[in-house]
């Protein structure tokens, strides 16, 4: 081991400590104050490199202490950088890195080209954020370049209120609420139902039944762009379409459909037939077609607008 020390220069460091013997450099404890401080003007304080192991390393065992301690006027207190790939700053405990300011971010992340901030957690919150001021957010994201401020890719779970004082753009074609449906293995996407009891629902099977609810959600190209009343996932609940775009079953057997015909249920069970008598299909029609159907049963677009 070698020791060398240095005053006045400028490209020099104040303390030179080399081991070639596989031990740390230097190592410094302390039972109660600051085991090492590093104090500079212009350059870094305290400088770690290793080509293997760890640069810098500090531990406290007991007392609340602090293992590394890193203070700037105007500068970064600490700054972890890994040329090759790696890992900046790694810390591990009770919680891994802590952030405190005063006055502005505790933590901050940033990035050229990937994500600024990751969280990942096996059993709890990836990212979990509290704030104890009233008009403050727990967790607040923001895109000056006109894209999205958040995305979730996966159920989102809102447990309390939800204000929203901009628009909300729905990607999806129609509205839907979640509904018992009796022989669910005959409602597939695209039936039309029509009421059984309060809770209840069924395939449609008699021409201009004015019991009509809905159609089934989900078939073609639509989706749902939201569904009412969903619960747990239930092999008997389907969702309807009270109003809104969706794919229908259509039966053009005996008249063929146009666009804006109106449509009513048909004796073909779960499918609607273009509405040829308006006084029996008061009460019973269950949308405007958006597409032609000449002859036979298939898919069309609908508008459901229950009349």
């Amino acid at each position: 081991m070698t020791i060398n020390e240095t005053s006045g220069s400028a490209s020099a460091p104040a303390v030179n400590v080399t081991n070639t013997g596989g031990g740390p450099a230097l190592w410094a404890s302390s039972a109660q104050g600051r085991a090492v401080v590093g104090i500079s003007q212009e350059g870094v304080p305290i400088w770690g490199q290793t080509a293997k192991g760890r640069a810098v390393v500090g531990v406290v065992k007991g007392g609340g202490g602090t293992g590394v301690w890193g203070e700037a006027e105007n500068g970064a207190g600490i700054v972890g950088k890994d040329n090759a790939g790696g890992d900046g700053v790694v810390g591990e405990g009770r919680r891994g890195v802590v952030g405190k300011s005063p006055t502005f971010q505790g933590v901050y992340g940033w990035s050229e080209q990937n994500a600024g901030v990751v969280g990942e957690s096996q059993t709890f919150h990836a990212l979990y954020g509290v704030s104890h001021g009233p008009n403050n957010a727990g967790v607040f994201a923001y895109n000056d370049g006109g894209g999205f401020a958040a995305m979730f890719d996966g159920l989102v779970a809102v447990d309390g209120n939800l204000r929203v004082s901009g628009d909300v753009y729905l990607k999806n074609g129609d509205c839907a609420e979640d509904f018992e449906v009796v022989q669910p293995d005959l409602a597939e996407p695209g039936t039309v139902l029509v009421v059984v009891t309060d809770t209840t629902l069924t395939a449609s099977a008699i021409p201009y039944d004015r019991r009509v609810a809905g159609v089934v959600s989900g078939a073609g190209t639509y989706r749902p762009g939201i569904i009412l009343d969903r619960s747990q996932p239930s092999e008997s609940r389907r969702p309807i379409a009270l109003m809104g775009k969706v794919f229908c079953k259509v039966d053009a057997t005996e008249h063929p459909i146009e666009v804006g015909d109106l449509l009513t249920t048909s004796s073909t069970a779960g499918h609607a037939m273009k509405a040829t008598d308006p006084a029996r299909a008061f009460g019973a029609v269950i949308g405007k077609a958006l597409g032609a159907f000449p002859s036979g049963r298939g898919l069309i677009p609908i508008l459901v607008a229950l009349q």
